[in-house]
C-alpha cells in the first residue's frame, strides 16, 4: 500500500524545493493537500508524477489535467497571494488547485462549465473537508463572472494561445493573472499579467507544458 503522505513529502523536497519554490505557505499547502484524492482511483498512483497528467474529459471533449507539481507550485508562488484575496481558477484538476489555494486563506472560486465534472469537483472538495471554502461557477471559461470589483488573482490551469482579454478585464487594480501562454508545446511559457490602473503588463516566467483551452485558441489566419 502506498504511503501517500511520504510521497507528498518527497514531491515537496525533490520536485518543488529544487525548482525555485521557496514560499513556505505554498510548500506547506502542497504538503498538506492529498493530491491523489483528486485523481481517478485507477490513476491515484500517478498523481505525484513530475509530468502533466490528464485526469478527466468534459462532454465537449476538452480535458482537465494536473499540471506538473513544480509548474503549478511556481505559478501559485508568482501570484503572491494574500489572505482574504479573491482567487479565480479556470480548468482546475477537479478541485485540487482550489484545495491548495484554500490553505493560503484566500477566497477561491472555480470555473467548471461541465456539469458532471463540476459535481465530481464538489465531491472531491467534500472529501478534502473544503465544501464550504470553495465556490463553483458553471459558466464558460471566457464569460463575465460578475464580480464588480474584480478578482485579485486568476490562475488558468491550462494553456491559452492568445492574450486572455476577457479574463484580464476582470482583474482588480493590482490584480495578477498567471497562465501558460502558447499552444502547450515546447515554445509555451508561463506568463504573469499584472494590472495597474488601466494598464496590464505581462512578463514571461519559465517554460511549461499544458493542455490548451478552446476558449482562448488563436483563430487560424488566411494563408495566401
Amino acid at each position: 500500500m502506498i504511503d501517500y503522505a511520504k510521497v507528498r513529502r518527497m514531491m515537496v523536497d525533490n520536485q518543488l524545493r529544487t525548482y525555485d519554490i521557496s514560499d513556505l505557505g505554498v510548500l506547506s499547502a502542497m504538503n498538506e493537500v492529498p493530491r491523489e484524492i483528486f485523481a481517478p482511483a485507477d490513476m491515484a498512483n500517478l498523481a505525484y508524477s513530475d509530468r502533466p497528467l490528464v485526469i478527466a474529459q468534459a462532454e465537449d471533449g476538452e480535458t482537465r489535467h494536473f499540471l506538473a507539481p513544480m509548474v503549478f507550485a511556481r505559478m501559485l508562488q508568482n501570484l503572491d497571494l494574500n489572505a482574504g484575496e479573491r482567487l479565480l481558477i479556470l480548468a482546475g484538476a477537479l478541485g485540487y488547485e482550489a484545495a491548495v489555494a484554500a490553505q493560503l486563506g484566500v477566497s477561491v472560486s472555480i470555473v467548471e462549465p461541465d456539469a458532471a465534472l463540476a459535481e465530481k469537483t464538489r465531491q472531491n472538495l467534500a472529501q478534502a473537508g473544503l465544501s464550504d471554502d470553495v465556490t463553483i461557477i458553471d459558466k464558460p471559461f471566457d464569460a463575465d463572472f460578475g464580480v464588480a470589483d474584480g478578482f485579485d488573482a486568476i490562475l488558468v490551469n491550462a494553456a491559452v494561445e492568445k492574450r486572455p482579454e476577457a479574463l484580464l478585464a476582470q482583474l482588480a487594480d493590482g490584480g495578477r493573472l498567471v497562465t501558460v501562454m502558447g499552444d502547450g508545446g515546447r515554445t509555451s511559457r508561463v506568463t504573469l499579467f499584472v494590472r495597474s490602473g488601466e494598464v496590464i503588463g505581462d512578463r514571461p516566467l519559465f517554460d511549461a507544458a499544458a493542455q490548451p483551452l478552446k476558449a482562448f485558441r488563436e483563430e487560424p489566419g488566411f494563408v495566401f
